[in-house]
Order: C-alpha cells, then sequence, then structure tokens
C-alpha cells in the first residue's frame, strides 16, 4: 500500500473531510490535497506523527468517555 493510500485511509478513519483534516494539523489544503492526488509525496515522518496523533487522541476520548461511566 501507497503511503497516499494511508493517508487517504488515516483521513477517513477520522471522519473528516480534506479540508478539516489539513486545517486541524495545520497543513496549507492545497498541500494536502496534492499529498492524496498522489502530485507530491507526503514525508514519511510527517504521516508517522498524524498518525500518532489520531491514534493518541482516539484512546485519550475513550478512557476520558470510560472515566465518566
Amino acid at each position: 500500500m501507497e503511503l497516499r493510500d494511508e493517508l487517504i485511509r488515516l483521513r477517513e478513519s477520522t471522519g473528516m473531510n480534506k479540508k478539516q483534516f489539513a486545517g486541524y494539523f495545520g497543513i496549507p489544503y492545497r498541500t494536502f490535497q496534492d499529498w492524496e492526488l498522489g502530485n507530491r509525496r507526503v514525508p514519511e515522518y510527517l504521516f508517522r506523527l498524524m498518525e500518532y496523533k489520531v491514534r493518541m487522541e482516539k484512546l485519550a476520548g475513550e478512557k476520558q468517555f470510560d472515566s465518566e461511566e
């Protein structure tokens, strides 16, 4: 699987559209769009950081939800 495909999968897992996802990470929309279209390559280190942040925030959200019960 190419990195751009993984980026699309990551964005879709958040339920955000391209503009929301780019804004959330402070990435210019046009740059993000080029990454997903394959016109430019997303730096691997940056993808891994985005993936980590998404994963950690989901875990933090689940833990916060569990503690409220």
